[in-house]
């Protein structure tokens, strides 16, 4: 009963945020634009200074593990290529494949990792999210790219890709909280409450603009595409990966930021990315959708069932 209490209020207050959300959408206090433009604000404002406050907060020395960060690199390239092999055998429509490909691997691992692993294991699991973000994100940009540019019928640009990496908000928000670290650059007082306050509101806010953006108006169409993609997702490989890093001898804080790797939904800036690329962005809104659902539910069982097995 313990692991089970544990694991609803890690994962309850997410979901009743969600439903907030969904809620001021319905009600009309935010329309599609209002949301939207909060949208980038979190991505370019709010979500960077949370990450960079947490790595600014981080003991590089204790939280930096080299064994962590490649399981990590490796699962998720290992992600992209059985997922590679999945799209072509089992879709023919190449815009659809690059979407599929794309959520199949690519995480919301910023919005779910540091709350997850935080609400398990307090700061220091934040640390080392935030540090793993670092170079998890830039494999997803980067991976993504590939993945819908190479079912569009057009080479993958290298220049496009780097230039991905280099002006994303969450890259530079993590090398300069690194540098900070590294070079012991003091925060002002002033500043740092003032970046502390702001980095706060980031989880909760981002949650709730999630959850107004939800529509399900597509489903019908998608329903053998969402089925494939969110199978493997949310269910293959978590199960797979975290069975891996247990037998690799990975616990507690470690694990808990591995399973936010593996497990956490589909990142909502895979849509945008689809739009732009010509991916088919009606499948592709539909899986940020219903990942970020139902992993309100895998999530909680992950959590207790590794809680139960006294792996956390």
């Amino acid at each position: 009963m313990e692991s089970l209490r544990i694991a609803l209020e890690i994962v309850l207050p997410l979901f009743l945020l969600l439903a907030v959300g969904y809620c001021i959408k319905l009600t009309g206090i935010m329309n599609e634009t209002s949301v939207r433009q909060t949208n980038n604000m979190i991505f370019k404002v709010f979500l960077p200074l949370l990450v960079f406050f947490n790595i600014y907060k981080t003991d590089l020395t204790s939280s930096f593990d080299m064994s962590l960060l490649l399981f990590a690199v490796v699962g998720v390239l290992l992600q992209f290529i059985i997922s590679l092999c999945l799209v072509i055998l089992l879709e023919h429509d190449n815009a659809r494949r690059g979407v599929m490909l794309q959520g199949m691997f690519r995480s919301n691992f910023v919005l779910f990792g540091i709350p997850i692993s935080t609400a398990l294991f307090g700061d220091s699991a934040a640390g080392l999210a935030s540090i793993l973000i670092a170079v998890v994100i830039p494999l997803y940009n980067m991976l993504a790219v590939i993945s819908l540019e190479s079912f569009n019928g057009k080479k993958p640009s290298l220049w496009k890709i780097l230039v991905g990496i280099l002006t994303n908000p969450l890259i530079i928000a993590s090398a300069a909280g690194i540098l900070f670290v590294v070079f012991h650059i003091p925060l002002p007082t002033v500043l740092y409450k003032t970046v502390s306050d702001l980095s706060i509101i980031a989880t909760p806010l981002a949650f709730v603009i999630l959850g107004a953006s939800f529509s399900f108006g597509e489903t019908g169409r998608c329903v053998r595409d969402l089925c494939i993609t969110l199978g493997a997702k949310l269910v293959a490989y978590p199960l797979l990966f975290i069975a891996l890093a247990i037998l690799m001898g990975f616990r507690d804080a470690h694990l808990a930021v591995l399973l936010t790797v593996f497990g956490s939904p589909i990142a909502v800036s895979s849509f945008t990315m689809a739009q732009q690329m010509g991916g088919d962005d009606k499948l592709a809104g539909q899986l940020v959708v219903f990942s970020s659902l139902l992993s309100v539910f895998t999530m909680f069982l992950f959590i207790f069932g590794l809680k139960e097995l006294a792996f956390f």
